[in-house]
């Protein structure tokens, strides 16, 4: 067990490079990769039971603890990414089922990334813990009705079925994880530094299926999608820093706020854009999955930088 928590926490740490390695593997071989499409739905699944395991109810107790920071950050979410997605759509003129999986992974719940990245910005991890959960409760009804009211537009949005995927392949995992632990506790808890490792082979396991599926479009489409999905993550960091300083939140709570709403569940919209929409919507999601595990580590090191020289100044004062 020691030795896979080793391993799992050298995947974690390296956890863009996988997903970088895999999906160029993919694209040059994507017949070695395509057959794992099918099951995408399957690994998301897998990997929200394995978020489901790292949940307590302690990690709720932060609704009532900071009720309003935690009602801010998830109104930012909800509201700042799907906005911003729905903007860039227009502004770049996107293609229908791009503009589907843009507005896809901004209608998607935080990810668990954030988490990571918050307590490596020394911002307040227990706060991103909760945005986080409560965000990804939510999503069965607000992922559906935003994208519905968002991207309509472009492509017939079934409420419903999406509704029923999120409740399958979200709700109904993290539940299962939740129950598993309460009941079982003291052996989850021995197991509980493997558990990273299931998310980084899931989620580098469906951002390569998404790129078999989709290299014709990738090779059309990728350079103005990563255009996109990167605006799309920076805007989202500083828009939700700023409406946390305006609202007068401490530094803490600002970062991890920001980083919450500028990190998504995209493995979740990478997953509704295949069952739901075409492969092509799915690539966004994809994309995003590797950028912003390369822009949090980037923006939470900076953070933790900056917060260190404020207390160096601190103690020579």
């Amino acid at each position: 067990m020691q030795t896979l928590g080793k391993v799992s926490r050298f995947a974690t740490s390296t956890f863009a490079l996988w997903v970088i390695i895999f999906a160029v593997l993919s694209f040059f071989i994507p017949q070695g990769f395509a057959w794992i499409a099918p099951h995408v739905s399957l690994l998301l699944g897998i990997i929200m039971f394995g978020m489901g395991l790292t949940l307590t109810v302690d990690d709720f107790k932060g609704v009532f603890l900071a009720p309003k920071s935690v009602l801010i950050g998830v109104v930012f979410q909800y509201t700042i990414m799907p906005l911003t997605a729905f903007a860039l759509a227009y502004a770049f003129n996107l293609p229908p089922e791009i503009a589907a999986g843009v507005i896809l992974v901004g209608c998607c719940p935080g990810g668990t990334s954030s988490n990571v990245m918050t307590f490596m910005a020394k911002g307040n991890t227990a706060l991103s813990v909760t945005i986080t959960a409560v965000s990804t409760l939510l999503a069965p009804i607000m992922t559906p009705t935003l994208t519905y009211l968002l991207a309509s537009q472009w492509l017939s949005v079934s409420f419903m079925g999406m509704f029923i995927s999120i409740v399958q392949v979200v709700l109904l995992p993290i539940i299962l994880g939740v129950v598993i632990r309460m009941l079982f506790s003291k052996q989850v808890n021995k197991s509980m530094d493997v558990l990273p490792l299931i998310s980084v082979v899931g989620i580098v396991a469906v951002a390569a299926a998404v790129v078999a599926v989709n290299k014709e479009s990738i090779v059309t489409s990728g350079l103005l999608i990563f255009a996109v999905v990167v605006l799309h993550n920076c805007i989202g960091y500083l828009l939700g820093y700023i409406a946390a300083k305006a609202l007068k939140l401490d530094f803490k709570d600002q970062k991890a706020i920001s980083i919450e709403v500028g990190m998504q569940n995209s493995g979740l919209a990478a997953s509704l854009g295949l069952a739901h929409f075409s492969p092509i919507a799915a690539v966004p999601g994809a994309i995003f999955s590797v950028w912003h595990n390369i822009s949090g580590p980037l923006l939470a090191n900076w953070w933790a930088k900056r917060s260190q020289d404020d207390s160096d100044d601190k103690e020579i004062a």
